[in-house]
């Protein structure tokens, strides 16, 4: 399935939209990853363990966007966007959208 945040795919055309897709997911902080990133903290730079966490929340939100979109007889999925959320304290939604569509080479 093409997933892009373009509104449209080149060298195709849209035949149909299905309507929006969606996929979330909530993800908690690690106690060993808060703890580290609190080390950090003290000497500054990036905090890996929270960027590993949100990269496989992304694809998570992702991959159940997608699904749902294929639910629905799309092939692809246009004008993507994701929205993160804080829920609580130390949790997060991840949101990823997009245009459900079908499209065809031209």
């Amino acid at each position: 399935m093409l997933v892009s945040n373009l509104e449209m795919a080149p060298g195709h055309r849209v035949v149909a939209h299905l309507g929006l897709a969606q996929g979330s997911t909530v993800r908690a902080k690690h106690a060993g990853r808060d703890l580290m990133a609190g080390l950090k903290n003290i000497v500054g730079g990036e905090l890996k363990g929270y960027t590993e966490l949100m990269q496989e929340a992304r694809e998570e939100a992702i991959k159940r966007m997608t699904d749902e979109a294929r639910s629905m007889g799309a092939n692809a999925v246009l004008n993507v966007r994701f929205v993160t959320t804080a829920i609580t304290t130390g949790a997060a939604e991840i949101l990823a959208y997009g245009s459900a569509v079908t499209i065809e080479r031209i």
